[in-house]
C-alpha cells in the first residue's frame, strides 16, 4: 500500500467510507504504477506517498472533474486545475526522481528494467 486509508481520511478532514478510500488508493496506485512500473520499493521511496495522497484526495474531492459550479447566487470555482486520476508535471518529476528514473529531454529511459545492458562495448581500465 502506498498510504494508509486513515492518512487519506486525515488529509481530507471528512468522513470517507472504506470502499471509497480503497478505490481512491487503488486508482492512485494504478496511475503511479503506469508511470514508474515496478520500481516502487516496500516501503515506498520518499516522495511517493505525497503524490499518491494528492492524487487520491483529488479523486475523492472532485471525481467528476468540475472546475466551477453555481447554485442560485453561490458560485464555487475550484483552484486546482488537475482533477481525477491525473498526474501533474511536478508529480511526475517527483515520482521519477524517487525511483531513480532519468528525467529531462536528453535523458529518456524507455527500456524496461529487465532489458538493461550488462556488458559495454568499451574497455574499462
Amino acid at each position: 500500500m502506498l498510504f494508509l486509508l486513515a492518512e487519506l481520511r486525515a488529509l481530507l478532514g471528512t468522513p470517507v467510507t472504506d470502499e471509497r478510500a480503497q478505490l481512491a488508493h487503488d486508482l492512485a496506485e494504478d496511475a503511479i504504477m503506469g508511470e514508474v512500473g515496478e520500481r516502487i520499493a516496500t516501503p515506498p521511496q520518499r516522495g511517493i506517498k505525497t503524490v499518491a495522497l494528492s492524487v487520491a484526495a483529488r479523486i475523492l474531492t472532485n471525481p467528476q472533474g468540475v472546475r466551477s459550479e453555481q447554485a442560485g447566487g453561490m458560485l464555487m470555482t475550484y483552484a486546482d486545475d488537475q482533477t481525477g486520476v491525473v498526474l501533474s508535471d511536478d508529480e511526475l518529476r517527483r515520482l521519477r526522481r524517487a525511483v531513480g528514473m532519468a528525467s529531462g529531454a536528453g535523458m529518456l529511459d524507455i527500456a524496461p528494467v529487465e532489458s538493461r545492458i550488462s556488458t559495454y562495448p568499451w574497455r574499462q581500465a
